[in-house]
């Protein structure tokens, strides 16, 4: 299969946020995405855009994306986050995570960046795995910590 990667462009929103969509049913969230097209356009295409995304086309459709952000290590300085790297279900396995991943580091590395950093589910083995054999370092000793926004909202009401 041959397939062609690009940025995204706004004319791509569409087929990003339906890839997304897709990876929150894989990870038994399907209600969980509150983000809109309007959102990615603002955000990944507006003044000053707060993430970068590669999309994988094959036969001009989009199967597959990577969607990073820089942000800020005190111990490394600019690193490259992978917020998701999703490949449509019909496209697994077919080399196309690695061609994506590729992108990613050689971006990353033409950034001069010390790090790229993402998570991965602990019951995904299939990334898990794949993830390692790219020679990724999983952190077993580290918790991913988050505020949603209802927990955002109690904190500043009882500051």
């Amino acid at each position: 299969m041959e397939y062609t990667i690009r940025f995204a462009e706004k004319r791509d929103v569409s087929a990003i946020l339906g890839l997304i969509q897709e990876l929150a049913v894989f990870e038994k969230e399907p209600d969980a995405v509150i983000v809109t097209e309007a959102d990615l356009l603002k955000y990944g295409f507006g003044d000053k855009p707060l993430f970068t995304c590669f999309v994988a086309e094959k036969e001009s459709e989009i199967v597959a994306i990577a969607l990073i952000y820089i942000r800020f290590s005190t111990w490394k300085g600019q690193t490259v986050h992978l917020e998701d790297l999703i490949v449509s279900d019909a496209h697994r396995g077919s080399g196309l995570g690695t061609l994506l991943l590729n992108e990613v580091i050689k971006y990353g590395y033409s950034l001069g960046v010390k790090r790229i950093c993402w998570e991965v589910l602990d019951w995904n083995a299939p990334a898990i795995k794949f993830y390692e054999s790219k020679g990724a370092t999983l952190l077993k000793d580290w918790y991913l910590v988050q505020m949603d926004e209802t927990s955002i909202k109690n904190y500043i009401d009882n500051i």
